[in-house]
C-alpha cells in the first residue's frame, strides 16, 4: 500500500489543523507543511493583546497549551509531520502533481510531491490607494512581525499619538491596545459608525464608552493622506481639511482572500474573490482542498457563498478537510451564521447572524427589539447588557442577535447562536430551558426576556420606538409627550432633558389628569430600562389611549447626550 503524500500550504491556523487531523486519522501518510512566514500556527487573533501587554511572552502566541512552541521540531517529533517555515509555494502543476517552493532565506527553489493538496493561505491587508501609504511609521496587524513592531513601539513609549485607520473588530482591539499603552488614538472610521457587524445604534453606545476611555473616534470622514517628513509619517489629512499629527497610523480597514497562487493554477474563484469549495471544502480540483480565511464557505441563513475571517471557522474547517483528504468526502462543513465578539475597554461587542441592516439587504420583512437587561441580580454585582434581537415576521424565525456592554456578553450570543443555527423562532426563544443561580443570571436570562419583549411586539402587545426614530421626532419637533416613570432621585441624578414629564409609575394611576386630554396623541414611555415605561404604557392603553409607544432600552440604551 502506497504512502498518501499530503501537502498543505499556510501554517497559520487552518492549515495545522488539516494536517493534525489527517495525521491522527493516518498515521502512515507523508504530510509537509509548507509555510511563507518565520512561525507556525500563530494565535493571530491574541496579538492586540500580545501589543496591549496582557501578557509579555511572545511564544504564547505559538506555543501548545502545554507551554510547548509549535516549531519545526515539535511538528515532528509530536506529530510526524515535515514543517517548512520561511518557504514560499511560488507554482502549482496540477497535472504532474507538484508544487514549486522556494525557501525565502537562499532562493533555493524545489518540488514537492502530493497526493492531496490542501490550500490555507489566509488573507492579506487591503491598503487604501491614499497618498503616503507607504511612509514608515505605517504597518497592519496582521502578521507576528506587524505585532512585534508594535510591541516594540509600546515598550519602547516615545510615541505619544497614533491613528486607527478602520473602525471594525480589529481596528477597535487595537485602539485599546495603544491607548492602554498611554498613546493617545484617534480611530478614523470612513463610514458612520465602528463595528458593522451591529447597528447604528449599538454602534454608537459603543462608541461612547470608547471615548469615555480617552480615545476619539471620527466617523463618515476618511483619511484622504497620508502626511509625511523626510519619509517618516507626521500626521494624517482628513476628507474635510483637517489634519491631526500623529507618528504612527494602524491601517485596519479589512483584509481579502489571498488567492494568487490558486488563481495562478487556474483554481475557480468565487463571487468575492475567494477559492470556490464545495460543502465538503473542495476546489475545482478534486485533488486540491482550501480551508480558512482564504476560500468562500456558505451563509447558512441565505445559502449565499461569502467570505468569513473567523480563527474558530478555520479551525472547524481544517479539521474537516483532515478527515476528507484521508477517508474521502464524508463530512460536510455546513457553514457560518457570522458570530463573532470583541472586547473593548470594559466592554464587550457581540453579534450572531443577521443584524437588521443586512436582514433587510437579504430580503426579509423583520421586526426587531432593542432592551437593556441585566446579566445577574443586583445583589450579586449585576452589569447591563443592551440587547438586540432580528426576527422574520412571517415565520418569526430569529435571525439575529446583538449584545454590547459590561455584562457578560460572550453567554448571551453564544447562547443566540446556537437557537439561530437550530432554527429556532421567536417562542422557541421565550421557553429556552438555560441554567439559572444568581452567580450567574437573572431567573429569566437577558436573552430570554429580550424574546418576550420580541413576542410582544409580533403579537401587538407592545409599540416600540428607537432611539434613533425618537431623535429624529424631536429634531423634528413633532407634537408628542414624553413620560418618564421613573422616580424624582433618579431623575435628578441623569434624564434626556428633552422636554419629558416626570410621573413615577407608583404615582401615574392618581395622576391620568396630567396627561393629555387627547387620547389619539402620540405618547413616549420610557424609564431606566423601559420596563417601567412598558407598564405605564399598558396602563395609558387601558384608559383608552391608542398612540402608545415604549422608548426601546430606555435611557441606558439612549445613545446621544443627556441632561446630569
Amino acid at each position: 500500500m502506497s504512502t498518501k503524500k499530503i501537502v498543505v500550504v499556510g501554517g497559520s491556523a487552518a492549515g495545522p489543523k488539516a494536517a493534525a487531523k489527517a495525521r491522527r486519522m493516518d498515521q502512515n501518510a507523508d504530510i509537509t507543511i509548507i509555510q511563507k512566514g518565520p512561525d507556525l500556527s500563530m494565535a493571530s487573533c491574541g496579538y492586540p493583546y500580545f501589543v496591549g501587554g496582557v501578557f509579555d511572552e511572545r511564544n504564547k502566541l505559538i506555543c501548545t497549551p502545554t507551554g510547548v512552541v509549535r516549531d519545526p521540531l515539535f511538528y515532528m517529533k509530536a506529530k510526524g509531520i515535515r514543517a517548512l517555515p520561511l518557504t514560499e509555494v511560488v507554482e502549482i502543476n496540477r497535472k504532474e502533481h507538484k508544487v514549486k517552493c522556494k525557501r525565502l532565506e537562499t532562493d533555493e527553489e524545489f518540488l514537492v510531491d502530493y497526493d492531496k493538496l490542501v490550500l490555507a493561505t489566509g488573507t492579506e491587508p487591503i491598503k487604501p490607494p491614499v497618498p503616503g501609504i507607504e511612509l514608515e511609521g505605517i504597518t497592519t496587524l496582521q502578521s507576528m512581525r506587524d505585532a512585534d513592531y508594535l510591541r516594540k513601539i509600546r515598550d519602547e513609549g516615545q510615541v505619544k499619538k497614533a491613528v486607527v485607520v478602520g473602525g471594525g473588530l480589529i481596528g477597535m482591539e487595537v485602539c485599546e491596545a495603544l491607548q492602554l499603552a498611554g498613546i493617545h488614538i484617534t480611530v478614523v472610521e470612513m463610514l458612520d459608525q465602528i463595528l458593522t457587524f451591529l447597528d447604528w445604534e449599538l454602534a454608537k453606545l459603543v462608541e461612547n464608552h470608547v471615548k469615555s476611555k480617552g480615545a476619539m473616534i471620527v466617523t463618515g470622514n476618511p483619511v484622504t493622506e497620508f502626511l509625511g517628513e523626510d519619509g517618516k509619517l507626521m500626521g494624517i489629512k482628513l476628507k474635510n481639511g483637517t489634519e491631526l499629527p500623529c507618528n504612527l497610523a494602524v491601517v485596519a480597514v479589512g483584509v481579502k482572500p489571498s488567492t494568487s497562487l490558486a488563481e495562478r493554477a487556474g483554481l475557480e474563484l468565487g463571487e468575492r474573490r475567494g477559492i470556490r469549495v464545495d460543502e465538503y471544502m473542495q476546489t475545482s480540483d478534486k485533488d486540491i482542498y482550501a480551508c480558512g480565511d482564504c476560500c468562500e464557505i456558505r451563509h447558512r441563513i441565505t445559502g449565499e457563498r461569502m467570505s468569513a475571517f473567523y480563527g474558530d471557522l478555520a479551525n472547524l474547517e481544517g479539521r474537516v478537510v483532515g478527515k476528507n483528504i484521508v477517508e474521502g468526502n464524508k463530512t460536510k462543513f455546513p457553514g457560518t451564521i457570522h458570530t463573532g465578539i470583541c472586547k473593548i475597554f470594559d466592554w464587550a461587542a457581540g453579534s450572531t447572524g443577521f443584524n437588521e441592516y443586512f436582514a433587510h439587504e437579504a430580503g426579509y420583512d423583520v421586526e426587531t427589539t432593542l432592551i437593556t437587561a441585566l446579566d445577574k441580580p443586583g445583589f450579586m454585582g449585576a452589569n447591563p447588557l443592551i440587547m438586540k434581537m432580528v426576527a422574520d415576521k412571517k415565520s418569526q424565525k430569529v435571525l439575529g442577535v446583538q449584545c454590547v456592554g459590561p455584562g457578560d456578553v460572550s453567554k448571551r450570543i453564544a447562547e443566540a447562536a446556537v437557537g439561530i443555527m437550530g432554527n429556532m423562532t421567536v417562542e422557541d426563544f421565550c421557553n429556552l430551558d438555560l441554567p439559572y443561580a444568581p452567580p450567574f443570571s437573572q431567573a429569566l436570562d437577558a436573552l430570554i426576556t429580550l424574546g418576550h419583549v420580541m413576542e410582544n411586539k409580533l403579537q401587538s402587545r407592545m409599540q416600540g420606538i428607537s432611539a434613533k426614530d425618537l431623535k429624529e421626532k424631536l429634531n423634528k419637533k413633532d407634537d408628542m409627550f414624553l413620560l418618564d416613570a421613573r422616580g424624582p432621585d433618579e431623575y435628578e441624578e441623569m434624564r434626556l432633558g428633552v422636554g419629558e414629564t416626570l410621573i413615577p409609575i407608583g404615582k401615574l394611576r392618581e395622576r391620568m389628569g396630567e396627561l393629555p386630554e387627547d387620547k389619539s396623541k402620540e405618547i413616549i414611555c420610557y424609564c431606566k430600562i423601559s420596563l417601567r415605561g412598558y407598564e405605564a404604557a399598558s396602563l395609558l392603553e387601558s384608559h383608552g389611549y391608542t398612540n402608545v409607544k415604549v422608548l426601546e432600552g430606555g435611557i441606558v440604551a439612549w445613545p446621544y447626550p443627556r441632561e446630569k
